[in-house]
């Protein structure tokens, strides 16, 4: 008689160098302290080169002021005094800190009374699965003309999405935060970080034309287009580079049963969406009128109006209150009790957070006390000036934007570099010939790539929260090692198609060529 024999278990496919690089990244990086622990490690760097540096003389000419910039010791007696006088308003002051506690303290609502489960039951019995990934990139990138609201809302939103369709919530969050954040400059709409880098570049450029207009419009058609390649680079490093690292999910985290809604889950959905439509309307009616109770009476711009101004508020109570009639309505919350309880659920889930970002706040506010990324970016622009390359658009536009996302990994902020790096390159590039549009749009470029392997960016300790409630024991590198794909592809296809941009010829906007007139 014949035994039977078993197969031999299949040996494991064998990782490509790329994802061994990878590893690598993840290791290192995870093997560093606790995240918290190494922003206080940072810090104390920052505070002994800010002597060393300062002992040694080092400093600056800011272009934008014509002032001397020089490094701050903060190992001395003032030095020592602004850590200990300031360190609460540091952390206070931290930009994701209070947006994110307050939009998750609608958004928890949102989430303990079932609404956002069953919502995302709903979308995932009716769209098609292959479209999810593009859906969750796309969403990311268009989520920027809302200012910080897709850091707080569409990441976790996106992991949950994943979660509940059986795949890696890591995965989700990851392909959400690379357009949120990888694809920051991008949009099919004109947001308020437009308005802002024009009036920066136009203001650079008066210094060789007093009558040079730059409209908030100067970039819009290349960013039109980006969104969409953006899009298309994202999805493709989700499916063939993120997804096959990341695996299956072993975790622990509850995941949403894939069932149909019953009568309890629709009469609440119901509930939700008319209390939806009903906010909806009140805030249309506050915007729409030339008059409306949000519209500013010194500043009729929709992009001035309280509902813009105050987006937090209405991203808690867009949570907060669809989240109730849900819950009401559909019998998950009894009384005021259990609605207080999801609040202080949520902030529970929140708590590694907010000690993260005390030390975080104090070592941002340090590097930017002592002047060092304003010295590093006017001294690597001072470099860029003697690469020689007058008459080579594509080479000095490629340098510009390699710059850019060096420079992003210490300035994180896009507004701040600009007002920093516009002067010195848009007047260098006018009078080569080079329009302030087009610097200003690869400057975007580079801006936008790095935002997401950088722990300098804001919402980065933000993110890693939001990890670890799938992976509580991922670290920094863990994150950098899953979102270095994404950087890596988004500045080569980026750059890719400006240099076809430039090519080709056409202009980054309305009335924005790309060559100024002779």
């Amino acid at each position: 008689m014949t035994r039977a024999m078993t197969p031999a278990p299949a040996a494991p496919a064998p990782r490509s160098l790329f994802q061994r690089f990878l590893a690598h990244v993840e290791r290192a990086g995870n093997a560093l302290p606790h995240p918290a622990t190494l922003f206080v490690g940072l810090a104390a760097l920052v505070v002994f080169l800010s002597w060393a540096l300062h002992t040694a003389g080092v400093s600056v000419t800011n272009p934008a002021t014509g002032k001397v910039v020089n490094v701050v010791n903060l190992l001395s007696v003032e030095g020592g005094q602004r850590m200990l006088n300031e360190a609460a308003k540091n952390f206070l002051g931290y930009p994701p800190l209070g947006i994110s506690l307050m939009c998750l303290l609608g958004l928890g609502i949102a989430e303990v009374s079932g609404l956002i489960g069953a919502c995302l039951r709903l979308f995932v019995l009716a769209a098609p699965r292959k479209l999810i990934t593009p859906m969750v990139v796309f969403a990311g990138v268009m989520s920027n003309a809302g200012s910080e609201v897709g850091y707080v809302m569409l990441t976790p939103l996106a992991a949950a999405l994943y979660h509940t369709i059986g795949r890696h919530p890591v995965l989700g969050l990851a392909a959400a935060f690379a357009g949120v954040s990888g694809g920051y400059s991008a949009n099919l709409l004109l947001g308020s970080v437009d308005a802002l880098l024009a009036g920066l570049t136009q203001a650079a450029a008066h210094i060789i034309d007093p009558k040079y207009a730059v409209a908030a419009t100067a970039n819009y058609y290349f960013m039109f287009v980006s969104t969409f390649v953006l899009t298309a680079a994202g999805t493709w490093v989700t499916e063939k580079i993120v997804a096959p690292r990341l695996g299956a999910y072993a975790g622990d985290a509850k995941r949403e049963p894939l069932t149909a809604l019953d009568a309890r889950e629709r009469r609440g959905l119901w509930a939700a969406a008319l209390t939806t439509l009903a906010l909806t309307a009140v805030v249309l009616w506050g915007v729409l009128p030339e008059k409306g109770f949000l519209i500013d009476p010194k500043d009729g711009a929709f992009a001035k109006s309280a509902f813009m101004q105050g987006l937090v508020t209405f991203i808690f109570l867009f949570g907060l209150l669809p989240g109730l009639a849900y819950g009401f309505a559909a019998g998950t919350f009894k009384n005021d009790h259990d609605v207080m309880d999801g609040m202080t659920a949520t902030m529970k889930s929140m708590g590694s957070f907010i000690v993260l970002a005390f030390f975080a706040a104090q070592f941002i506010s340090y590097f930017n006390w002592t002047n060092l990324g304003v010295i590093t970016a006017v001294k690597g622009a001072q470099a860029i000036q003697h690469l020689n390359l007058q008459n080579q658009p594509i080479l000095l536009m490629v340098a510009l934007v390699l710059f850019a996302s060096v420079v992003n990994i210490l300035i994180s902020s896009a507004s701040a570099k600009w007002a920093l790096l516009a002067p010195v390159f848009v007047p260098m590039f006018m009078l080569l010939g080079y329009s302030p549009e087009l610097v200003q749009g690869a400057f975007r470029v580079g801006d936008s790539c790095t935002n997401i392997i950088t722990p300098l960016m804001s919402y980065f300790p933000l993110i890693l929260t939001f990890v670890h409630r799938y992976e509580p024991k991922a670290g920094i590198g863990t994150l950098i090692a899953t979102m270095l794909p994404y950087s890596i592809v988004f500045l080569i296809v980026w750059t890719l198609l400006l240099i076809a941009w430039i090519a080709a010829g056409w202009p980054m906007g309305p009335g924005a060529p790309l060559f100024l007139a002779k």
